[in-house]
């Protein structure tokens, strides 16, 4: 703690760029939105349990209504105890009992180009085969299921079985290691693992069954391996353990009824990274979970089912998959496109021909994904008819404004709303954003929280910030928040609830506006303490960002003798554009103030990245500080760390 603590100036994070650029919802697209004016949020301000109670009741299909709105026990929530649904009824049945079986639910592209049309009546019925075969092989209610595939329809087949028996289901991405499978599958003593022998990414097959292979032999629960084909690569099969999707599908019924559950039962779980580097099985259960999905679905993407065309990039082996590819799209009954391979292939345009081919009119994308699309240029876009496009969505990360700015001119035509989304892992669905027919939104806020949803700033001392920064607290239970860390209620309390006492605290930070904006700043763990002043490194990625030469940028606080800790940045260069340390280094200086400079620049060609996408900023601090490298593995292109380190040294010796 500095010296001048006691002036309160530092008792939060400090908030140094401004954003005056405003963008209310046009005239045209109020015309239909479903929300114009304050009626969720009024109505949730007057009795929150009441508003999500709605909710449930309009939205979903319970078999028995529930007795209790919501149980409070601090830091265990439950909701509508006593009632019972099925999600894959709610997803499926009701829409084809409904009368809308060839409603198409899945426009599925392969990264080669091969396709396939999938109708909920098509989905109902290889959900229902599948749920057999998964009873076939002994799978009951309460059994956990693992399940590492690529981007294809049996992903979320799987996913929808189990629900439909009372399985668990914990979804480890395909770009995992075969340790990280292993140590989920041990950790949730999985009884069957649902794998591909391979699937396409960058024109190649990447195979999947070798690392599933060599997970199963330090994983003694795996009762049996289902494979489904999809990369047509050589693999091994276990005799009596592993067994081929299509044969076990070929001669069973599809007819299996949904079992109700119970509101509070385990839907899924879902491993997320922990400060110690151990992952954390995150719990989410049924009635709440689906009630919140499907309401943000619903309103946070102005949803029209029957006429928008639904695109969410992300990967099934994520949250955003989970609650914004199966669980909310499905149960509001929408017509989606599911992808399998990279933005890049074969060529850099190919996101946007999908969005032509399919005539998508909702996009939901990462702002990685749009920086990395400024960088390829606006030429990429313009290269196909995007004017289908009504509504813009961002996830993952805080997008930097000059990033809001290029998608909303390039990829929306200055006509789309855009929805910076921010939740996480832990909270099931989203919780600040935008409604787009509702909300004046500024480039790169998430604006305030939902109805329904309690979120307050506040400093050190926990006390409330009005303006300015500090960290993000929830105040409220919602529907969609976890159950706790399985196996380890202890961990539960500590990593959430211990902090600030009675608050949920998120391990983000943010910052509120004169107009009561909320301004993501990233993780605590991301906040600088340069010369006693935190600073996040968001506002400096951003700032670098807003360089016409520049295309990313992260940036790293790392020791310094100093100042404590000093900033250093790295950056992509957009195609063909050119800039100097110095200037890069007086750019921020203008942006924010000398405060925020950053000690040295390095421009380089690429950033260390996990295969899905997330910069190691880990590997960054480690070559700023001069450290040995760690672990490597995860990343997808490990020479970059070298390139990077190599730089540092030649500055160093120079």
């Amino acid at each position: 703690m500095s010296d001048d603590q006691s002036t309160g100036n530092h008792d939060a994070i400090e908030a140094f760029a401004s954003e005056n650029r405003r963008f209310p919802p046009s005239d045209a697209f109020k015309v239909d939105a479903l929300i114009t004016g304050t009626e969720l949020y009024d109505e949730a301000a007057r009795d929150d349990e009441g508003f999500w109670a709605r909710q449930a009741s309009e939205l979903i299909h319970w078999d028995t209504e529930w007795d209790t709105v919501l149980d409070w026990q601090l830091p265990y929530a439950k909701w509508f105890e006593g009632g019972m649904l099925n999600v894959a009824y709610n997803c499926l049945d009701r829409h084809v009992l409904a009368g809308r079986g060839d409603k198409i639910a899945i426009h599925w592209e392969g990264e080669p180009g091969d396709t396939r049309t999938i109708t909920y009546q098509d989905l109902l019925d290889e959900v229902c085969r599948f749920s057999n075969v998964l009873k076939d092989l002994g799978v009951q209610k309460g059994d956990r299921i693992n399940i590492y595939l690529p981007m294809i329809p049996e992903a979320v087949v799987a996913m929808l079985a189990c629900a439909r028996i009372g399985a668990v289901h914990s979804v480890v991405f395909g770009g995992f290691s075969s340790q990280s499978l292993s140590d989920r599958i041990n950790d949730a003593e999985a009884k069957v693992l649902i794998t591909a022998d391979g699937g396409y990414r960058r024109g190649e097959v990447f195979p999947l069954k070798p690392a599933a292979d060599e997970a199963c032999e330090t994983t003694p629960s795996i009762e049996h391996v289902v494979v489904v084909k999809r990369g047509g690569n050589d693999v091994m099969m276990v005799e009596a353990r592993d067994h081929w999707y299509h044969e076990l599908m070929e001669d069973v019924s599809p007819d299996c009824p949904a079992q109700p559950m119970e509101a509070e039962h385990l839907l899924f779980l879902l491993y997320t990274s922990g400060t110690t580097g151990r992952p954390k099985g995150i719990m989410h259960t049924t009635g709440g979970y689906l009630t919140h999905t499907t309401f943000t679905h619903k309103y946070v993407f102005d949803l029209q089912p029957d006429t928008d065309v639904y695109w969410c990039t992300a990967d099934v082996g994520w949250i955003t998959g989970h609650s914004y590819i199966v669980y909310g799209p499905l149960s509001n009954g929408c017509t989606q496109v599911m992808y399998e391979g990279v933005p890049n292939h074969p060529n850099n345009d190919r996101f946007w021909e999908i969005v032509e081919k399919y005539g998508v009119t909702i996009f939901y994308t990462a702002p990685t994904a749009i920086r990395t699309f400024m960088k390829w240029g606006a030429e990429e876009a313009a290269k196909h008819d995007l004017s289908s496009l009504r509504v813009l969505g961002t996830v993952g990360e805080p997008i930097n404004p000059e990033a809001w700015m290029w998608y909303n001119e390039h990829i929306g035509g200055g006509q789309c709303p855009i929805v910076d989304t921010w939740w996480q892992t832990e909270t099931g669905g989203i919780m600040i954003s935008p409604i787009p027919g509702a909300t004046t939104t500024k480039p790169g806020s998430a604006t305030f929280p939902l109805p329904g949803v309690s979120a307050e700033l506040i400093d050190d001392d926990a006390q409330p910030v009005p303006v300015g920064g500090g960290y993000l607290t929830l105040t409220r239970p919602w529907p969609g928040m976890l159950r706790g860390i399985w196996g380890d209620p202890d961990r539960f309390q500590e990593t959430y609830w211990s902090r600030f006492p009675g608050r949920y605290f998120a391990g983000d930070g943010a910052k509120l506006d004169d107009d009561g904006y909320l301004w993501l700043l990233g993780r605590v763990d991301d906040v600088m303490n340069v010369s006693g002043h935190r600073i996040s490194t968001t506002e400096v990625e951003s700032a670098l960002v807003s360089h016409p030469s520049v295309a990313e940028a992260a940036v790293v606080g790392a020791n310094d003798a100093t100042t404590g800790q000093a900033v250093f940045a790295y950056v992509i260069l957009r195609g063909g554009a050119e800039t100097d340390e110095a200037e890069l280094r007086a750019h921020v200086t203008g942006e924010i103030g000398a405060i925020a400079r950053p000690k040295r620049v390095f421009i380089t060609p690429d950033l260390p990245k996990t295969r899905s996408g997330k910069i190691m900023r880990r590997l960054l601090r480690d070559v700023a500080e001069g450290r040995n490298i760690g672990d490597t593995t995860t990343l997808a292109d490990a020479s970059i760390v070298d390139e990077l380190q190599a730089k540092a040294s030649e500055s160093n010796d120079g």
